[in-house]
């Protein structure tokens, strides 16, 4: 049994490895992690950045009958849902589908 037991755990070390990657340790602290975002250059990330900052004030904007300022505010929905995309764990939740497999 105890065999056995040892064999889950190595197993579990092996896909832990292979398929936790959005989460690096930080190097300053044990308990936080840090996530990378991909982007082709500084202007792209700074795009990603002032779209963001704009998506958030024109949520919290409630003045709608201004609608040449909106015109003004566009936001690059696109480029937002890509760097989520890119930041979505899918590796992590394949992982946890093998453990549910091994655990079962």
């Amino acid at each position: 049994m105890e065999t056995n037991k040892t064999k889950n755990l190595e197993y579990l070390k092996s896909l832990t490895d292979l398929y936790f990657s959005t989460l690096q340790p930080a190097n300053d602290n044990h308990d936080t992690y840090t996530a990378k975002i991909k982007v082709l250059n500084y202007f792209e990330l700074g795009c990603l950045i002032t779209d963001m900052l704009k998506l958030c004030i024109h949520a919290l904007d409630h003045d709608m009958h201004n609608v040449e300022k909106k015109k003004k505010q566009s936001i690059n929905v696109g480029l937002i849902l890509e760097m989520v995309l890119s930041i979505f764990p899918l590796d992590e939740m394949e992982f946890l589908g093998y453990v549910g497999e091994v655990v079962e």
